[in-house]
């Protein structure tokens, strides 16, 4: 209970931490996009002030064009994932069976929605989210399925305020909250909890945004830890963790039995990340994750940093002053248009005795004909309106609607306008200067999409484990399955059969997601159906300019046209290619060249034969003069070898002279009569 109660404030204090650090960027936030979409242009007071003298305020919001044109340019370049084996574990056809479970994951949760959502919260207000999650593949299957999930609302998410990484792969923590009532809370977590019991004791959940009017904040708190694991090298060169050496059966009867055999061992860095959901008097429950990184993707804006802050802005946010100059001088000159009386006429007195009623009326309402008096000095004459004003208020609109061009570098050739540009290379620039100043969104973009593709490899081993049968998708958005964890024969793509080796035996495949490691690049380009449809325009444009080529292109220009039965057309075209009659000289050309062919390949067999006789004579002048280089190396080392022989019997002969002399000179010695003592 303690030790809940430490986590329960760790968690609070980190998460008011977050709380300050973001206030400045979510309120800016929620003031651009108030701004630019909700349309909420004209400061409150003024706008109050307005509305009780009965003058107009105008609101004409330019700046969502300028919010589509990136928006819908990432939506037309989609970032794709590419996966690549990184070491010698990994196999290059599993990589390609990982690209196809990435992009099935991106088809079943939609995750364009996600994608497009993100990049649009980040242009409209700085900074969007995706996430990652896990659920049941099927509503009555056991089997899991990650999903790319979108965050509708941003300011449900608070990342970590240390955080220093473009891409947030450094986040520790992480918060997502929501608000409920307390039937809400009840149906989702149930009665029994702590939090629905002390619902109305205020003092229960301290300090903060916990507890508000009559709904309480629900937070799901990511927490990711560093820790150190020991690891084992094998003689095999096979890494293994501690868990599996100490959890995983196999491993264990293979230790104990010495076929698998530790080398080396030593302590590594790695994460652990667990999911905790709290209120401010509870924590409710905590979940392990399988995965090192927080499932949480921010994509951000235009990002600077000040003293060690991290700023985030929208696209919109420097042209606000601009589009509200806008607003008000369009406002102004339309005031002054409106607003001015009408135009009156002047004359002497007594020249509009005539029709009075039609006189009095003349300025507000349209009459076949006005009379004056036959005695009026001169006719009546109207006063012509002064418009200077409203002219000078026409064209500071025009300023202003050119200061916002300027200041998002979005000129009138992106968003499709006439402009002063002439030619097509003109306007081609134009939109391309347009396409860089805003480039950093899509940039930005790419690289939360490369850090989701980094979090789903390194959750696909822990998620799709075993035996077990996954859909892929092609490039293309065809759907193939796979075994994975099985061994299973390899079937040809293109003849459908499967594939056998030279000695006739079938050539198995094998998937296992876990063995080896793999990396990821991001491009950013045209989607498939986009690349098809300029493929399909290019090879008319080609078959126009070559019409030769037409039998060759024809089948391949079929595949890429969207028409209604457009494979079945193309198949046709290949039949006919394959089997249409070929005329009669080429036919004589053709058997020409088969004879020349069969002509030269005799001539060359012959000079194959020629030259297999120079090379056996060569050979065997060499093998000769190998065996004799080798029989003098031979000779001299007997000769060595004799040497050395002879030395040592001489030194030997030497020695066992020595000793026969020795004994002789004992013998002697024995024999020799002792000598006359004298008398």
């Amino acid at each position: 209970m303690a030790a809940d109660d430490d986590l329960l404030r760790d968690g609070k204090d980190l998460f008011r931490e977050a709380e300050d650090a973001e206030a400045d960027n979510r309120q800016t936030a929620e003031d651009d996009i108030r701004f630019a979409r909700n349309s909420e242009q004209w400061p409150e007071e003024i706008l109050n002030q307005r509305k009780l003298e009965g003058r107009p305020a105008l609101t004409i919001n330019k700046l969502p064009a300028f919010v589509r044109q990136v928006v819908n340019d990432a939506r037309q370049n989609k970032p794709s994932i590419k996966v690549h084996p990184a070491d010698s574990g990994a196999d290059p056809d599993t990589a390609e069976v990982v690209n196809g479970l990435i992009r099935n994951i991106e088809y079943t949760s939609n995750a364009d929605v996600a994608y497009d959502t993100a990049v649009e919260c980040a242009v409209s207000g700085g900074f969007g989210y995706i996430r990652v999650g896990l659920d049941y593949a099927y509503h009555d299957s056991f089997d899991m399925d990650l999903q790319i999930k979108r965050v509708a609302n941003p300011f449900s998410v608070y990342g970590d305020p240390n955080s220093r990484e473009a891409d947030s792969s450094d986040w520790m923590n992480a918060y997502v909250v929501d608000r409920l009532s307390k039937a809400e809370f009840g149906s989702k977590y149930g009665e029994d909890s702590k939090s629905y019991q002390s619902w109305d004791d205020i003092g229960a959940w301290g300090e903060g945004p916990w507890r508000q009017d009559n709904d309480i904040l629900v937070a799901e708190w990511w927490a990711r830890r560093e820790e150190e694991v020991k690891i084992y090298l094998t003689a095999t060169g096979m890494v293994l963790s501690d868990k599996q050496v100490k959890e995983d059966e196999d491993i264990q009867l293979g230790l104990q039995a010495g076929l698998i055999q530790i080398t080396r061992e030593r302590l590594a860095k790695a994460y652990r990340v667990k999911q905790h959901i709290m209120t401010g008097a509870e924590i409710i429950e905590s979940n392990e994750w399988a995965g090192c990184y927080i499932p949480i993707i921010p994509v951000y804006g235009d990002e600077f940093d000040i003293k060690g802050k991290r700023v985030f802005r929208s696209l919109i946010h420097p042209a606000i002053d601009a589009q509200r100059m806008f607003n008000y001088w369009r406002t102004t000159s339309t005031e002054l248009v409106a607003l001015a009386p009408r135009v009156p006429y002047i004359g002497p007195e007594g020249a509009f005795d005539v029709d009075q009623d039609k006189w009095n009326t003349a300025n507000t309402q349209s009459h076949a004909y006005l009379e004056y008096s036959k005695n009026a000095v001169a006719p009546p004459q109207r006063q012509p309106l002064d418009s200077g004003v409203a002219a000078g208020a026409l064209q500071e609109a025009l300023n202003a609607a050119d200061d916002m061009k300027a200041i998002m570098g979005i000129y009138d050739a992106s968003l499709g306008a006439r402009s002063n540009e002439t030619s097509g290379r003109a306007i081609m620039a134009r939109q391309r200067e347009g396409d860089v100043s805003t480039f950093h969104f899509i940039d930005n973009m790419s690289r939360a999409i490369r850090h989701t593709g980094r979090i789903l490899i390194d959750l696909i081993p822990h998620v799709y484990s075993g035996e077990r049968i996954v859909r892929i998708m092609g490039e293309d958005g065809s759907p193939e399955t796979r075994q994975l964890g099985k061994q299973y024969p390899k079937v040809d793509p293109k003849s459908g059969q499967p594939m056998v080796d030279g000695q006739g035996q079938a050539i198995m495949a094998l998937h296992d997601l876990s063995a080896g490691k793999y990396d990821l690049t991001v491009t950013t380009g045209p989607s498939f159906t986009t690349r098809r449809e300029e493929a399909a325009f290019q090879m008319t444009e080609m078959i126009r300019a070559l019409p030769a080529s037409a039998p060759i292109l024809g089948k391949h220009l079929a595949k890429n046209l969207d028409w209604p039965g457009a494979d079945e057309i193309a198949e046709e075209l290949e039949e006919m290619s394959g089997g249409a009659q070929i005329p009669p000289e080429v036919q004589q050309m053709i058997e020409q060249g088969k004879e020349e062919i069969a002509r030269l390949t005799e001539e060359n067999q012959q000079l194959k034969q020629d030259h297999s006789l120079d090379e056996a004579e060569m050979m065997a002048k060499q093998q000769q003069a190998g065996v004799e280089a080798q029989n003098k190396v031979k000779i001299a080392m007997i000769d060595i070898e004799a040497d050395k022989q002879i030395a040592f019997a001489k030194i030997e002969a030497e020695k066992e002279i020595a000793a026969y002399k020795a004994r002789l000179m004992a013998q002697v010695e024995a024999n020799r009569p002792p000598p006359q003592q004298a008398a």
